[in-house]
């Protein structure tokens, strides 16, 4: 299916979080319903936690500093705010193989292909979710992995919602309030740490140029 049979929002301000899952829950329905298009919703929350399914409350250190929303992605606590991209994908995945291990391969795909436009190896690592950059030379002392990007789905009667969420500029340091993602031994990035300047009206037209590549045709 070409991207232009889907519907493409884009929000420049931060969107209350608790609205945006109730858009998400109505377009899903409709989408089930073939009254509305497949949706994606480029857009940024005020700073705040998510708790998806699989989230131990050990891992919120700071319940106190953003508001903490329950969500029913997968997933852990995650963090979003200011200057990270996110991107709420309701695709209808009866028309796209009924494969959800595929749609999320493809979600990585997607982030992976946008990153390499602006020179930024992502990368995929077994046992952890998400879009990793490593730094450093296997085997030193200075080599890490950091987080850049995050997935957190869920899929209704084959029609799925939530989706990734890229850090462009976010405040790294409003991560530490949780472990994100149950993930004690690697850290978060973003573009601008990896010294990249992209806009984000940048990172939107590139975020759609990969999709059309990795959805489209």
């Amino acid at each position: 299916m070409a991207s232009n049979a889907v519907e493409w929002r884009i929000s420049d301000t931060a969107q209350d979080y608790a609205q945006a899952v109730a858009f998400m829950e109505e377009r899903v329905a409709a989408i089930r319903a073939g009254t509305a298009p497949e949706t994606v919703w480029l857009l940024e929350h005020p700073p705040l936690y998510t708790a998806g399914t699989s989230a131990d409350p050990s891992e919120l250190r700071d319940p106190d500093r953003f508001p903490i929303h329950a969500t029913g992605r997968g997933g852990r606590y995650t963090y979003h705010g200011p200057g990270q991209r996110i991107a709420y994908v309701m695709l209808d995945l009866k028309k796209r193989g009924e494969d959800v291990r595929k749609f999320v391969c493809d979600l990585e795909d997607w982030i992976i292909r946008t990153l390499a436009a602006v020179n930024v190896i992502g990368e995929r690592r077994d046992g952890r979710v998400g879009i990793w950059v490593a730094q450093g030379a296997p085997g030193s002392e200075l080599y890490r992995e950091d987080k850049i990007a995050a997935i957190g789905i869920r899929v209704r009667k084959w029609v799925t919602y939530h989706g990734i969420s890229l850090n462009i500029e976010p405040d790294l340091d409003h991560f530490d309030g949780i472990l994100p993602c149950g993930i004690e031994e690697h850290g978060v990035t973003s573009l601008v740490d990896q010294g990249i300047t992209a806009s984000t009206p940048e990172i939107d037209g590139l975020l759609r140029q990969a999709f059309d590549e990795v959805f489209g045709g």
